[in-house]
């Protein structure tokens, strides 16, 4: 049964029984007055102190009220600090070690220097409200939005566990921001050859493969002759080269999913040539993750050392002074450090070739869902959404359409089957009929 305790006075009996209450010259005056006392769920005795009765009868109630529907939270539970079971959500996670090294880096730089020392009962909702729209100005909604999916996920966990009653992320006051989607403009045919015609000889099938393939600049490294079916004319993809931290390994393409792309004729015999002046020899990664297994692979293209290409390397020292070359970006300027520094943008990444391989499939008649399915997205949805502005205008569609079906009638109109004359003439018929009635029409 739930009660409230004066903590200031003492129940002192009287000689003819009555019970009165006399002040407590140790406590009185010190601390908070009215402690709530109520039975958890063992039955088991509980309290909390209040300034107020009102405040500290509604409190135990409210406890007992929660312990006996199987809603009880520990009060104590919650002083427990954010950082403690960030880390156990952490360690729960079965995602991919790319994913898990983006959760760790959001954890780290953006979450836990603003709540890592708090209780998690403390954490209110209009504090994760302005943390997020500070943390969206500051880096972006999509870095944002990693770090919202870490805090939120700990806070979780943390219902589910007894520790907190309610997630405060999850209050309406808290607004995660939808990512801007740009219009993405493809290159046209002109730029991507003076880009192809402007790498090194060694390097130059890579960009060729990525405009006509669309492969993703992991994938193309990752690529080898076991890979390439001549017989049918198909690229599988079957593997990328991936970083995770300090260590590369390879590893199944976005999505975990294999997949297979046409090749074409063209792209065919570019591969052909690569292979014959730079042939392929088998180079093992650990598989997945740094301690995996090491599987091994005939990879077509590798680094100046022999070794796989690491993106990083190719972008600075390939990519880009191809990219000035061919005049799509300026040239490079030097840092303090005497370092070139060559301006990035989204617009001239690498990926610019696999917008440039949808463009082209697009507007020779490609469907959406081929294309994603070539692309590799889960999603046929997020294909459309990306490149609906690509697809050619269905207004010459259906304008053939239409004459085609409707050819017989346009004609019969066009060539006097009812004649100008003769519409003349009912026009004047019908209108003496409607003055005189008895007037008849020759039908």
């Amino acid at each position: 049964m739930a009660f409230v305790k004066d903590q200031w006075t003492t129940a002192v009996k009287q000689p003819d029984g009555t019970v009165i209450r006399e002040r407590n010259e140790k406590r009185w005056g010190r601390g908070k007055r009215w402690l709530a006392v109520w039975h958890d769920p063992s039955g088991k005795e509980q309290s909390q102190a209040f300034d107020t009765k009102v405040r500290a009868s509604k409190y135990a109630s409210a406890m007992e009220t929660d312990a006996a529907r199987g809603d009880y939270v520990d009060p104590k539970a919650g002083q427990v600090r954010f950082e403690v079971i960030a880390q156990i959500w952490l360690k729960s996670r079965s995602v991919d070690p790319t994913t898990l090294i983006r959760y760790e880096t959001a954890l780290r730089l953006h979450v836990l220097p603003y709540f890592g020392n708090r209780p998690v009962k403390s954490m209110k909702p209009s504090e994760i409200a302005t943390w997020l729209t500070d943390l969206e100005d500051r880096i972006g909604v999509a870095t944002a939005r990693t770090a919202f999916v870490v805090l939120h996920g700990t806070l979780e966990l943390a219902v589910d566990d007894g520790t907190i009653k309610r997630n405060p992320a999850k209050a309406n006051v808290v607004h995660l921001s939808s990512p801007k989607h740009r219009k993405i403009l493809a290159w046209g045919d002109a730029r991507v050859q003076r880009v192809v015609e402007c790498h090194q000889p060694q390097f130059r099938a890579i960009p060729v493969i990525g405009a006509a393939a669309g492969l993703r600049q992991g994938e193309l490294f990752g690529l080898a002759t076991e890979d390439l079916d001549f017989e049918r004319m198909i690229i599988h993809v079957r593997r990328q080269v991936k970083r995770l931290g300090g260590s590369f390994v390879f590893a199944l393409p976005k999505s975990d999913t294999e997949r297979e792309v046409p090749m074409s004729e063209g792209a065919a015999l570019v591969l052909l040539q690569h292979m014959e002046t730079y042939p392929p020899r088998p180079y093992s990664l650990p598989w997945e993750k740094p301690d995996g297994d090491p599987l091994e692979a005939k990879i077509l293209f590798r680094w100046r050392d022999d070794r796989h290409i690491q993106a990083r390397s190719y972008n600075e020292r390939v990519w880009k002074p191809a990219l000035v070359a061919a005049g799509v970006i300026p040239e490079p300027t030097r840092t303090d450090r005497g370092a070139l520094q060559y301006v990035s943008s989204r617009d001239t990444g690498m990926h610019a070739l696999r917008h440039y391989y949808a463009s082209v499939a697009l507007a020779d008649g490609v469907n959406i869902k081929e294309l994603a399915e070539y692309l590799g997205h889960s999603d046929p949805g997020f294909t459309l959404r990306l490149y609906t502005h690509m697809l050619p205008s269905s207004h010459e569609r259906a304008r053939k359409a239409i004459d085609s079906r409707l050819g017989h009638i346009f004609s019969s109109a066009a060539h006097g089957a009812v004649t100008e004359q003769a519409a003349k003439g009912d026009l004047q018929n019908l209108s003496q009929f409607e003055a005189d009635p008895s007037f008849e029409i020759g039908l």
